[in-house]
């Protein structure tokens, strides 16, 4: 458990409120809810789809899908636009978020994991211990926020979710979930979610990592990659 062997910020509680189905064909890398709709991005080179849905569970109502040469990766919608990361081609895209049409594309200065939205810019991960705001009208880095839990970087910063001045952050390989303060860059608590996700691998060979997180307005709905489950849980502060 990454929290209890590396860290000192203290384990924080959650409880798990409902459930529901989620494609064990969808590798995840992001996730949003825009009123009650979910919004999924999925990757893999030639399977890089983004998927919308009524709500958790349900079908999905509309998709599109990257050119085979990309690899996605986090989305969020900002106005009338879903932007969506790309991983190693340096690059992201703009798509309407009305008829999930590309509209544009443009350079990212980092690979790209996870994306977020944060007093009107864009955040964005790429892996490392730093997260980045981008300013959504030119699209460059204005400000990097150096991601730390007490004095030891903490690295490998993936799907993120903001609520308030915290971002909480999928830690790649982990099971984890960071919640972060914007403001310092300090890991406020840790969310372990190891125990779920070994059940889970257990069940389903193809199953990895934890990866995905959604704030609805009230609770948190949590996925993996290639899981056949999303997870509505209540994280306590």
């Amino acid at each position: 458990m990454l929290a209890e062997l590396l860290f000192s910020a203290a384990l924080g509680s959650y409880t798990i409120l409902d459930s529901a189905e989620h494609s064990v064909d969808h590798y995840t890398q992001g996730l949003f809810f825009d009123g009650g709709e979910l919004y999924e991005t999925t990757g893999h080179y030639g399977e890089s789809s983004l998927f919308r849905y009524p709500a958790p569970g349900k079908a999905p109502s509309d998709s599109a899908k990257l050119d085979r040469r990309y690899f996605g990766e986090g989305s969020i919608k900002l106005g009338n636009d879903i932007f969506w990361l790309t991983w190693r081609e340096g690059t992201a895209f703009v798509f309407d978020a009305k008829t999930l049409k590309r509209k544009s594309a443009f350079s990212i200065p980092t690979e790209g994991w996870g994306l977020s939205f944060y007093n009107g810019s864009l955040l964005m991960s790429d892996g490392s211990a730093n997260l980045y705001l981008l300013s959504p009208g030119d699209k460059r880095v204005y400000r990097n926020i150096p991601v730390h839990d007490d004095s030891i970087p903490v690295t490998a910063l993936n799907e993120l979710e903001v609520v308030g001045n915290i971002v909480y952050a999928n830690v790649w390989q982990s099971d984890s979930i960071a919640a972060i303060d914007l403001n310092s860059g300090k890991v406020l608590k840790w969310y372990d979610f190891s125990k779920i996700a070994r059940e889970i691998r257990k069940k389903i060979p193809g199953a990895e990592v934890l990866n995905g997180i959604a704030f609805d307005g009230k609770a948190f709905w949590i996925t993996g990659k290639n899981w056949p489950v999303m997870y509505k849980v209540q994280i306590k502060p």
